[in-house]
C-alpha cells in the first residue's frame, strides 16, 4: 500500500534510495538543556539510517524531507556501535556511538526491538566493507607481483643480451 508506513514502496522510501530494511518511529533525546524526547520517523537502509521530523510533513523527498522539515542521516559506516542498551517497563533505551565519539540516545517500545534492527545492520555493514577491503588488497597484492614479475623478466631479458 502506498501510504503504509511498513511498505517499503510508501512515499517517503523512494525507488532510488537504497534498499529499506525497516521504518517506523522512534524517539530520539534532544541535545538541549532539558534533553526532551521527540519522535522521529525512521528509515533504516542498508548503508544509513535517516530520522525525520514528523511534523516535517511525513514524506522524505529529493531535498531530504518533506515540507519544512529537515532529514538528518546517520551513515552506517559513521556508527561505531550500538551501546548502553537498557531495559524498563515499557521502553528500551540505547545509544548510538558515532565514529567521532558523538552518542546520540535513542528510545523505542519494548516490543519494537530497533537496537537489535540497528546493530544487525550495522555488523552487515561493517562485514560488506570488511569484505570490500580484503578483495581490494588482495588486487593490490595481484598487482603488485604481477609487476615485480614483469620488471624480473625484463631484467633477465636486458642481462641475457649484454655480452
Amino acid at each position: 500500500m502506498k501510504g503504509d508506513p511498513g511498505s517499503a514502496s510508501s512515499s517517503w522510501a523512494s525507488s532510488s534510495a537504497p534498499e529499506v530494511i525497516r521504518q517506523g518511529e522512534l524517539e530520539k533525546r534532544s541535545d538541549g538543556l532539558f534533553q526532551l524526547w521527540k519522535k522521529k520517523r525512521v528509515v533504516l537502509s542498508k548503508d544509513r539510517l535517516r530520522l525525520v521530523s514528523p511534523e516535517a510533513g511525513g514524506g522524505v523527498g529529493v531535498g531530504g524531507a518533506g515540507k519544512g522539515g529537515r532529514a538528518k542521516e546517520l551513515p552506517l559506516g559513521s556508527i561505531q556501535k550500538v551501546d548502553c542498551v537498557e531495559r524498563t517497563g515499557k521502553y528500551v533505551y540505547f545509544t548510538l556511538v558515532t565514529t567521532d565519539r558523538k552518542e546520540i540516545d535513542f528510545r523505542c517500545p519494548g516490543e519494537s526491538c530497533w537496537n537489535a534492527s540497528i546493530a544487525l545492520a550495522l555488523i552487515d555493514f561493517q562485514n560488506q566493507r570488511a569484505l570490500e577491503d580484503f578483495k581490494r588488497s588482495r588486487r593490490r597484492e595481484e598487482e603488485e607481483e604481477e609487476e615485480e614479475e614483469e620488471a624480473a623478466a625484463a631484467r633477465d631479458r636486458r642481462l641475457a643480451r649484454a655480452p
